[in-house]
């Protein structure tokens, strides 16, 4: 297996610089198979958010697109891949960052009761909780 870095995924899904386009292409559709997936983390799945959303203005249902078609490719395996699934329908049903939303998820299966914050969108999740100042 061999972990794919945001940047990688940006660009093979953006296709915005050429030359790194075609070589991410090449390199994810001749090395990742089912035997031998490419990796996805949590923390890049954040990042690539944070990058459709903030660099190329994605919405909110284009982004819900791309992450579930990563949890649906079988050349390729999310970390945490329930997880990652409870926090996108999460992301989808709430006006939650994504972020939030997997941090929500990760806890509760850390065994965490609750997730405190200060972010009043994320205070809105189930087993969350707003933090007044």
């Amino acid at each position: 297996m061999v972990g794919l870095d945001t940047n990688v995924l940006v660009r093979y899904l953006t296709r915005d610089a050429p030359e790194q386009y075609r070589a991410a292409k090449a390199f994810i559709e001749s090395t990742c198979t089912q035997e031998n997936p490419g990796v996805i983390g949590p923390v890049v799945l954040c990042e690539l958010v944070w990058v459709l959303t903030g660099a190329y203005d994605a919405t909110k249902a284009e982004v819900a697109r791309v992450v579930d078609q990563l949890l649906r490719t079988r050349q390729l395996v999310v970390q945490d891949r329930d997880v990652v699934r409870r926090a996108l329908a999460d992301y989808t049903n709430s006006a939650a960052d994504f972020a939030d939303c997997l941090i929500g998820q990760m806890n509760r299966e850390a065994g965490c009761t609750e997730t405190v914050t200060f972010d009043q969108r994320a205070a809105a999740l189930d087993s969350w909780r707003d933090l007044e100042a």
